[in-house]
């Protein structure tokens, strides 16, 4: 073998060493949503109520995959978490149920972008006897039904502002409650005749309500972001789950509660 083609060969060995070097390197980096194969710690996140059960099964299924990681949730109202988020609150990841206090979340600096990984409609939650007769949206309207809904700043309260809206209705709630499962355990404990809520609120309740579809033509939905936290104490866990979430089995997970695609 002469001393050209030595010279060749290694010149690609140390081409392929250069490659598989760079490969090493951006499988371990977090930036743009690449899996971190050594993450431990805790991650916080800050997560809509409607994504109770969801995000439930989702952190059990992530700490098991990343046994050195532990998924703290704190769920409620997203106008209520962004709020904590742009004041200072410590958190690593937040999921809201509106593409709006994202935003305001994104103007405040506190974090840099989101996705969107589902969408949600609204359904009609009802006690199973139904004692107030309730078939549609018409009949929240009649007087001396007993309405529940969320407050107008919370996503599942504005959203059904846009369903009565479309129907051309006044609904006079008795009462009006700082997230969706409040408003859903009005129905629960027989405190109303109804509630507007998420149809993944009705399915995760069970036979505890029945639910009243509302027909496409009159339904509203939201969408669903997720974001790292600019300020996030963890953020390589913090990259990891939001990319559990985005990934095949969480789409499974939410599919599964009542989510739709976005």
């Amino acid at each position: 073998m002469n001393r050209r083609t030595l010279a060749a060969l290694a010149a690609l060995a140390l081409t392929a060493a250069g490659c598989a070097s760079d490969r090493t390197s951006a499988a371990s980096a977090p930036e743009g949503g690449g899996w971190v194969d050594s993450i431990a710690g805790t991650v916080t996140v800050f997560a809509a109520a409607s994504l109770t059960e969801s995000f439930t099964t989702l952190a059990a299924q992530f700490e098991a995959e990343h046994p050195g990681i532990q998924v703290k949730l704190n769920f409620g109202a997203s106008s209520a978490l962004a709020l904590q988020i742009t004041q200072g609150a410590p958190a690593d990841v937040f999921a809201s149920a509106s593409a709006k206090n994202m935003t305001q979340v994104i103007d405040a600096k506190a974090a840099s972008g989101s996705q969107t990984f589902a969408r949600n409609i609204l359904e009609i939650a009802v006690p199973p006897a139904n004692p107030a007769g309730v078939t549609g949206v018409a009949d929240l309207a009649r007087s001396g039904v007993k309405v529940a809904l969320c407050q107008s700043q919370v996503p599942c309260g504005a959203t059904a502002q846009q369903v009565f809206a479309k129907a051309g209705l006044t609904v006079k709630p008795v009462t009006l409650e700082p997230d969706v499962k409040a408003a859903l355990t009005k129905v629960e404990t027989n405190e109303v005749d109804a509630a507007v809520v998420y149809v993944t609120d009705v399915r995760a309740a069970g036979a505890k309500v029945k639910g009243i579809p509302i027909p496409d033509a009159q339904n509203a939905s939201t969408d669903y972001p997720i974001a790292r936290l600019a300020e996030a104490g963890n953020p390589d866990g913090a990259y990891a789950f939001v990319d559990y979430v985005l990934s095949a089995a969480g789409r499974d997970v939410l599919a599964a509660a009542g989510f739709a695609a976005p």
